[in-house]
């Protein structure tokens, strides 16, 4: 992890040049002053279309949140000016990667008031961001997003997938395996204490996968003040036969209406560790009491549950990208991960904003390292920095890109690169930042 003190890098240069033409303000706020951090934080939550806040809500969010960098714009002429019209977030963490992990600048919190579109604020905003990402030596961005036609102009672009489910709990009989080890229903507070230690244990293995933040495992638990609904949350934990932690599902059970036996289950979250712990939740989950349907969200797009059910039919499956990346550095994000086969790629990466633009040489070992270096060699694969950000984890085919126009390529070399970066596990994100 690098150590950068990130919420005190300055605000960047460029950008506050940008919106000052059209009279607006453009800061780093000081999270540490309610004064300017509370409106701060209702004009976000208005963003997303949230209600006003309370203030018992609002002081949660400020201890939880106040160790981001969180950026502004401003109106000076506006009727409340304290409130920002356009809002970002960010802090670096860790992403994994196949047989590695690299920083990640994260990327929370985007908004732009309705009041006032078409200012270039989101473009300040987030051109900000990446420039402050690259200045403090970070070689690649992250962010989930609620608008998914925003960020592909700024070299974004999905490498991790998610599906919702919505299962039929008479059709969905289980026929998977029935492990020994034991289930038990947990207390919220011990929920949110064993979550944090598992995830840190797994997330490593799981490309896409990021270290959560502080108060992340209160919010989803319930457990921090003023959550909406907290009282409805169960965890159920599973344990190995020596008694260690392997698994932990959150869930909500609806209002049974006017027939008691068909309880909708909500799976909120689920985090495994073995397979063991993986089916025993599962089982339980669908095989819950009184329950006729069950809705997992962001779950894998390669998830054994499939498998694991008499009738795959009695699921519905709706999938989605998740998880967006940029890269900023080429060589070292390229280097930062472990490969599949070896083989020796020069790409031509176009970006237009610069950072990730050239010729770069990529030249993988027997040992699946990579190294890439700055070349002036003919390359034989072009691509834009969304295709090659996309392709980072492993979880899309430069194939795939090629055949929609997006990577240029001898189809030959584009076969062998995707045998290189093809991932042994499914990249996936579980969470949303």
């Amino acid at each position: 992890m690098l150590q950068h003190t990130w919420n005190s890098l300055p605000a960047d240069r460029d950008s506050i040049d940008a919106v000052a033409a059209n009279g607006l303000e453009y800061r780093v706020i000081d999270t540490g002053d309610a004064e300017v951090f509370d409106p701060y934080l209702q004009a976000e939550m208005r963003g997303f279309l949230g209600p006003e806040q309370s203030v018992e809500r609002l002081g949660a969010l400020r201890d939880g949140l106040a160790f981001r960098r969180f950026t502004g714009v401003y109106d000076p002429a506006a009727l409340e000016p304290r409130q920002p019209v356009g809002t970002v977030n960010s802090w670096i963490t860790e992403v994994a990667l196949p047989g590695g992990g690299i920083p990640l600048w994260a990327i929370s919190g985007v908004t732009v008031s309705g009041t006032h579109r078409r200012k270039g604020i989101a473009r300040a905003m987030l051109e900000g961001e990446l420039r402050t990402a690259a200045a403090a030596g970070v070689a690649l961005a992250g962010l989930t997003v609620s608008e998914a036609t925003i960020y592909g102009r700024f070299g974004f672009s999905p490498a991790t997938f998610g599906d919702d489910w919505t299962i039929d709990t008479r059709r969905a009989r289980w026929i998977g395996p029935r492990p020994d080890g034991r289930l038990d229903f947990i207390a919220r507070d011990r929920a949110r204490d064993e979550l944090a230690e598992l995830h840190e244990r797994v997330r490593a293995t799981r490309p896409g996968e990021i270290a959560v933040w502080p108060g992340f495992w209160s919010r989803l638990t319930g457990t921090a003040p003023g959550i909406e609904g907290a009282e409805k949350i169960r965890a159920v934990r599973y344990a190995d036969p020596a008694g260690i932690t392997r698994g932990i599902a959150l869930y909500r059970l609806s209002d049974e209406g006017p027939d008691f036996t068909k309880h909708e289950l909500s799976l909120l979250y689920v985090l495994t560790e073995t397979p063991d712990a993986y089916a025993a939740i599962w089982r339980f989950v669908l095989e819950h009491d009184l329950v006729s349907v069950v809705k997992a969200h962001l779950l894998s797009v390669d998830e054994p549950v499939r498998w694991m059910i008499a009738d795959q039919r009695g699921a519905t499956v709706e999938s989605s990208e998740h998880h967006w990346l940029r890269v900023l550095d080429v060589p070292a994000v390229l280097a930062a991960r472990t490969y599949s086969a070896p083989g020796v790629y020069t790409l031509r990466v176009i970006d237009p904003l610069g950072f990730a633009d050239g010729v770069w040489r990529l030249t993988i070992d027997d040992t699946g390292a990579g190294e890439v270096v700055a070349t002036d060699a003919e390359p034989r694969v072009t691509m834009t920095v969304n295709a090659l950000s996309s392709l980072v984890l492993g979880g899309v085919r430069a194939a795939s890109l090629h055949a929609a126009g997006l990577v240029d390529g001898d189809p030959d070399v584009l076969t062998h690169l995707d045998r290189s970066f093809a991932s042994a596990r499914t990249p996936y994100l579980g969470l949303w930042y």
